[in-house]
């Protein structure tokens, strides 16, 4: 199975110059927020893939006009051909606009989904527009992660943790990585394709 994850900013070849061939046999699409809704209809329709997202801080027509044919898992957990993945949108809260929360709002949330974990027995992937506090993040108070999101990591050990809002332009694949004990920290800014063989991720 092969998922591509997109964040942050429309990249022409999924959209105005989209190249089918480039995302030949694309599974499923994870969006880590900050995207137009029209983009991401586009690239559902086009790759003929379920698409899930989570919403940025930018994400403010949301509510109007939803990508359509596309799924918010924003405090939720899906399954896609047994793969388990769980969504938390939103960035730090620095001037109380909209899908901005605190550290303590965001622990919160995590806070209710525990039972659903455990019935779930884990999570396979989680997808979250900030990055965890200290990885991949920085120190403005936009841009900062949530220490919450390294108590994820450390207790649930998800195979991946994918977040976009950190821009930054990677010239190979191991620069978005940074594996935290079995975990591998992805930033998706622009976008990124992972794959999952015989049920298990890579």
């Amino acid at each position: 199975m092969r998922i591509l994850s997109i964040s942050d900013v429309v990249v022409p070849s999924l959209y105005n110059e989209f190249d089918k061939k480039k995302f030949d046999s694309i599974d499923l699409v994870l969006s880590c927020g900050d995207l137009p809704p029209e983009y991401l209809s586009f690239i559902l329709h086009s790759l003929n893939a379920p698409l899930y997202y989570v919403r940025g801080n930018h994400d403010i027509r949301y509510d109007l006009k939803p990508p359509m044919g596309c799924t918010d898992i924003h405090g939720k957990i899906v399954k896609f051909n047994q793969i388990k993945i769980i969504g938390l949108g939103g960035s730090r809260w620095y001037n109380g606009g909209m899908n901005q929360y605190t550290e303590a709002q965001m622990k919160k949330f995590i806070r209710k989904m525990q039972f659903s974990i455990w019935w779930n027995r884990g999570v396979d992937i989680v997808i979250t527009h900030s990055p965890p506090r200290h990885i991949h993040d920085a120190e403005d108070r936009c841009h900062r992660g949530f220490r919450s999101f390294c108590n994820f990591i450390d207790k649930y050990k998800p195979d991946y943790f994918i977040h976009g809002h950190i821009h930054r332009h990677f010239t190979c694949q191991e620069e978005r990585i940074t594996t935290v004990n079995k975990t591998k920290v992805i930033n998706t800014y622009g976008y990124n394709i992972i794959e999952i063989n015989d049920g298990k991720t890579s």
